[in-house]
Parts: structure tokens; sequence; C-alpha cells
């Protein structure tokens, strides 16, 4: 497809799909709130053989080029486990980087249309990845808040070109920061605490801790947690259900990076996981560091991040919380503060920034109703009919 000087051609081999990735690096390398794309993690989550969302997914990336120059990305993808679930032709859009200049993003729009439209799909949608584990939603407040691993940081430009396209707004998420409450804290001190200790006594549950990933792995706690994922989240916009070597694959290569202090299980009395909760030292000023490679030496800030108490963040990401529908509005949850709240305290974290949460979700947004808290970035997924 080409516009005068302007020229979008697929990704075809492992040089263009490091071009591909190395484009986000570039463009934000000089805006201090942008966390750059690890380009190890993304070889993998393009490779068919290591991700197992390509078991579901069909994709194809392209790139946009103008004078030898490339100045636009794109990541076409359809879900198919998703469009089967949610009754959708659904073709995403995900992995979108463009300079400001509209013809180049209605370009890479109207490539993954066409796309999309050559294999039966009806609308597109996007940002989205192949699954909610990847980073969805286009930023559109918190543009000086500094970003995380797991979410996308865009200029203030990108939601104005996607309104010329179109595109209507789909669904909207909010982050908060919050304040770890200090010894005193109402929170602390008669919220969370007093409530989860008649959760547990009333419901006879129990808090489950580990020392390493051996502990997981011995009790098959893996599944267990994801499973908690998969029930959980069921309900959540273009959810599509984790399989059983998604979830390998998550337990390889995530949990054994996780801190397992910052990992909280809640069993019942037949030993059924029903609450989750993951949390991670925020990685995002030593991937800025790293220059989004780990090799040859961007692993150095990245272990010092995680490793070392000297260099740990004062901010703690709140990846994954989840509680199976049964145990919803029980105040299971309460569970899960009281276990993390003294830990993050010993720990030294001052701030924690929740994972993405759909705004009209009221029992995910009212869990935080006793912190000290800020929404303090939203963004958006968008929609329109091919």
């Amino acid at each position: 497809m080409s516009t005068s000087q302007l020229i979008v051609k697929p990704v075809e081999n492992r040089r263009d799909l490091k071009k591909f990735i190395r484009f986000n690096y570039e463009l934000y390398k000089n805006n201090p709130y942008a966390v750059p794309d690890l380009l190890e993690d993304l070889l993998d989550t393009f490779n068919p053989k290591k991700n197992a969302a390509y078991d579901f997914c069909r994709s194809q990336l392209f790139l946009a080029w103008r004078d030898g120059k490339i100045v636009g990305r794109v990541a076409a993808i359809i879900n198919d486990r998703a469009n089967e679930t949610w009754n959708t032709k659904n073709v995403r859009f995900g992995w979108i980087d463009f300079i400001d200049d509209i013809e180049v993003s209605r370009a890479l729009i109207d490539v993954v249309s066409e796309w999309g439209k050559q294999q039966g799909m009806t609308h597109i949608v996007g940002p989205l990845g192949f699954t909610d584990m990847d980073p969805e939603g286009m930023l559109v407040e918190g543009y000086d808040r500094l970003s995380t691993m797991s979410t996308i940081y865009n200029y203030p430009y990108y939601p104005e070109h996607i309104a010329q396209l179109g595109f209507e707004k789909e669904v909207g998420w909010v982050e908060r920061l919050v304040t770890v409450p200090h010894a005193g804290h109402h929170a602390q001190d008669d919220k969370y605490f007093r409530v989860a200790k008649v959760v547990e006594k009333r419901l006879n549950l129990k808090t489950v801790k580990f020392r390493n990933l051996n502990d997981i792995k011995r009790g098959n706690y893996a599944h267990k947690i994801f499973d908690v994922i998969n029930r959980s989240y069921a309900p959540l916009y273009g959810f599509s259900k984790l399989m059983e070597r998604q979830i390998d694959s998550y337990a390889e290569n995530y949990l054994r990076f996780i801190d397992m202090r910052l990992l909280t299980v809640i069993e019942n009395e037949e030993g059924e996981v029903v609450a989750i909760g993951i949390g991670m030292g925020s990685l995002s000023h030593a991937i800025q560091k790293a220059k989004s490679k780990i090799f040859p030496f961007g692993w150095v800030p990245l272990l010092k991040a995680l490793k070392c108490e000297k260099h740990r963040s004062e901010y703690l990401d709140l990846l994954l919380v989840g509680v199976v529908p049964e145990y919803q509005g029980k105040g299971v949850n309460a569970m899960l503060f009281a276990d993390l709240i003294p830990i993050a305290q010993k720990m030294g974290f001052k701030w924690g920034e929740t994972h993405c949460q759909l705004e009209d979700n009221d029992k995910s947004q009212d869990q935080w109703a006793y912190l000290e808290c800020e929404i303090h970035k939203r963004r958006n997924c968008y929609k329109k009919k091919l």
C-alpha cells in the first residue's frame, strides 16, 4: 500500500521484527514518562512457537516507511476465541505507534482494516493485544505520569488521530496511584485488618504464602492461580480464557521473577484457591536504563531493581487481583490487602499503582475506597465498523 512517499509493508522476517520493536524506543527515547518495549520479550510475544496465544489467534505486523525511514507500526490481530466468546467479528489493532502525521495513522488503520476484511471481520477495535495479559487501551489522561512495564504509553496526539479516523470509544479503563498506609492509618487499623479477621473466620479461609517457585510447582498453584484469573475476569471486556499452554508459559516466564512476599493466595477449607493478589516492584526506571534491551548489559539495572533493596523502586505495581465470583462482595479482598500492606511497608514501598480497571466495574473500583488514592491515568479502547 502506498500514499505518495508513504509505504506500508508487512513484517516478513526477524530483521523486520526487530525494527518493528525498536521503533517504539526510537519514538519515545527522549520522553521521561514512556517505558519502552523490551526487545527480548516482544520477540517471544510475536513468535508462534513461544506465544501460546497463537493457538487461537492470527496476526500480521506492518511497518510504515517514508523515504527509507520507519514512521509507524501496527499489529493486526484476530483472537478467534474472544470473537467466539463474545459473538463478534473483530480485528484488533495493537502495538500501534506513529509520528504526528494523520496520513501515517490512517495508512496503518487502513491496512489493518483491509487485512481484517480479508479474514471475514466486520469491525476494528483497539488498542488491544492478543489477550488481556497484553497491554491494552490508548492513554487519554496521565501523559505526565511514569508508565509501567505492563501498560501502554502514547503521545496526546494519538487519540486525536483516532477520533479523526472515525472511531468511537468502546470501553475505558482507569489506573490509581495508591499511598501505602502508614501505622495508625484507618485503612490499616480499622478497615482492612478488622474486616479481614472477620471474613477469615466466617468463611473458613486462610492465607497461603510461598518461599519459592518450587513451592508453587509442588502444589500445582500456577494453574490454581490462573484459574482464579479465568473465573474472575471472564465477564470483563474482550476476555478470552487462558489455556493450559498459556498458563505454563506465564508460570515459567513471569512467576519466577515475582518476589514471593508479594504473591498472596487465599484458600477455603476445601483447599480451593478463591482469591489471588500479585505485585511487583516497579521496573519502569530500570527498563528505561536498559534502553529496551536485556542483553548485553540491560539485565544489570533490571536485576538490581528486582533483587537489591538499595535499588528497589518506591513504587509497587499491583499486577493482578482476582476473587472468584462466588466469593466476590464478601470482603475477601480485605484479606489480600491485610497481607500485602505490612509487607509493602517493610519493603519500603510508598506507593502502589493499580493495573488497568474498567471504569464501569464498580466492584473493582470499590475495593480502593478505604485507601488514599487518586485516579491518575485513563485509557480507552476504540471501535469502528469496517
